[in-house]
C-alpha cells in the first residue's frame, strides 16, 4: 500500500521536483518549491488533503477563519525551524537519532484523522483543541491552538522521501548559505501552499460561508461528507504505516 502511495505522490510532485532543481542557485524560491514537493510526499500527502479538506469545510460551510489557518501554518513554520535548529546546532549526526523517532512520530497521525473524522460525523463530542467548527460566537482560543498543533504534529510526519528533501537537500544548502536559518521557515510554508491555495480560491470566488446561506441541514451534509473523506483518509493512512 505504501508502494502505492509513493507511486502517486512520485508521479504528482515529479513535476515540481525538477522545478525545485532548476532554482538550487536562489535558495530563497528553491526552498519554497522544495517545500511544496514535500507536501506531496507519501508520508505528508494524506495529512495535507485532510488539512484541506478540514479547513475548506469550515471555511464554505462558515466562513474562512484566517487565523486557524495561519495558526495551521505557523505550526508547520515552527515544526521544521525547530528541525533545522537542531541540525544546525548539533551538525549532520542529529539525523541518524532523529530517525529513531519519526516512524512512531508518523504511524500518529492516522489514528489522529481517524478521530477528527469520528468527531466530523458527529459520533463523539470534543471540546477543546480539536474544536475547529464552532461559528464567531463561540469562538475560543484552544481553536487557534489546536490548529497549530495540527500543523506542527502533520509536520513531524517523517518518510524517506520528506527525510531527502527536507535533511539531505535543504539543509546543506541552508548551512552553506549565509542566510540559511530562514530557508526550513520558508520549506514549511511551502508545503502549506495546497491549503493556502484551496483557502485562497474559495476567498476569491465569495465562497466564504456559502453553505450558510443554503441552510443548516445543507452545510451539515457537507460536514459528513467531509467527515467520511478524512476517516477514510485515516485508515488508509494507519494501514499504510502501520504495516510498515
Amino acid at each position: 500500500m505504501y508502494n502505492l502511495l509513493s507511486q502517486i505522490s512520485s508521479y504528482i510532485s515529479q513535476p515540481f521536483f525538477n522545478m525545485a532543481n532548476s532554482l538550487e542557485s536562489w535558495p530563497i524560491i528553491f526552498a519554497i518549491v522544495l517545500g511544496l514537493v514535500g507536501a506531496l510526499a507519501p508520508c505528508q500527502l494524506t495529512g495535507n488533503i485532510s488539512a484541506v479538506t478540514l479547513y475548506g469545510n469550515s471555511s464554505i460551510q462558515k466562513k474562512i477563519i484566517w487565523k486557524d489557518i495561519l495558526s495551521f501554518t505557523f505550526g508547520k513554520v515552527v515544526a521544521f525551524t525547530l528541525l533545522g535548529g537542531l541540525v544546525w546546532f548539533m551538525g549532520k549526526g542529529i539525523e541518524q537519532n532523529l530517525t529513531l523517532y519519526f516512524p512512531w512520530l508518523r504511524k500518529v497521525i492516522g489514528p489522529l484523522l481517524i478521530v477528527v473524522g469520528i468527531y466530523m460525523l458527529g459520533f463523539i463530542k470534543i471540546k477543546g483543541t480539536i474544536n475547529l467548527f464552532k461559528g464567531r460566537k463561540e469562538y475560543k482560543h484552544e481553536n487557534i491552538f489546536g490548529s497549530f498543533m495540527l500543523g506542527f504534529s502533520f509536520s513531524l510526519a517523517f518518510c524517506p522521501t520528506m527525510f531527502i528533501l527536507f535533511f539531505i537537500t535543504l539543509m546543506p544548502i541552508a548551512l552553506s548559505s549565509t542566510y540559511g536559518f530562514i530557508l526550513p521557515p520558508l520549506f514549511a510554508i511551502g508545503t502549506a501552499i495546497p491549503l493556502l491555495l484551496v483557502i485562497f480560491l474559495i476567498w476569491y470566488f465569495d465562497g466564504s460561508g456559502a453553505l450558510m446561506k443554503k441552510g443548516r441541514k445543507f452545510g451539515t451534509v457537507i460536514q459528513r461528507i467531509s467527515g467520511i473523506i478524512i476517516l477514510l483518509l485515516g485508515i488508509f493512512d494507519t494501514l499504510t504505516y502501520w504495516s510498515l
